[in-house]
C-alpha cells in the first residue's frame, strides 16, 4: 500500500472530517459555511480541512474574496482502487486456504 492510501484513510478515519468531506461533496464551502453548519469553531474546521487537503481529498478554490474548499475525487478512487487489490489478494489467500483445509485426508 502506498503513503497516499494510509493518509487517504487516516484522514478518513475522523469522523468529522468524513462529514465535511461529504458536506463538500454535495456543495463548496468556506470554512465559515462549515462551521455554520457542524457544532465546531472555524478555526478547528481549518484544522480539519488541511488535513483533508496533506491528503489529497479536498482543494482550495477563489470565489470572490471568500475560499471554498472542493472535494478531489482522484485521490479517494485511487486509494480504494488500491484496497479493492488488497482485498482480492486476501480473498485468493483465504480460498486456498479453505481448500486445504478441506482438501483429501
Amino acid at each position: 500500500m502506498t503513503t497516499a492510501v494510509v493518509q487517504v484513510c487516516s484522514a478518513l478515519g475522523d469522523e468529522t472530517r468524513w462529514q465535511i468531506l461529504q458536506m463538500l461533496g454535495e456543495q463548496p464551502r468556506s470554512a465559515s459555511a462549515l462551521a455554520g453548519e457542524l457544532p465546531i469553531s472555524r478555526q478547528a474546521i481549518a484544522q480539519h480541512v488541511e488535513v483533508l487537503i496533506g491528503a489529497g481529498l479536498v482543494e482550495r478554490r477563489r470565489h470572490g474574496r471568500e475560499v471554498r474548499y472542493v472535494p478531489v475525487g482522484a485521490a479517494l478512487s485511487a486509494a480504494v482502487e488500491q484496497l479493492q487489490a488488497a482485498a482480492a489478494g486476501w480473498d485468493r489467500r483465504l480460498e486456498m486456504l479453505k481448500r486445504r483445509a478441506e482438501g483429501p485426508r
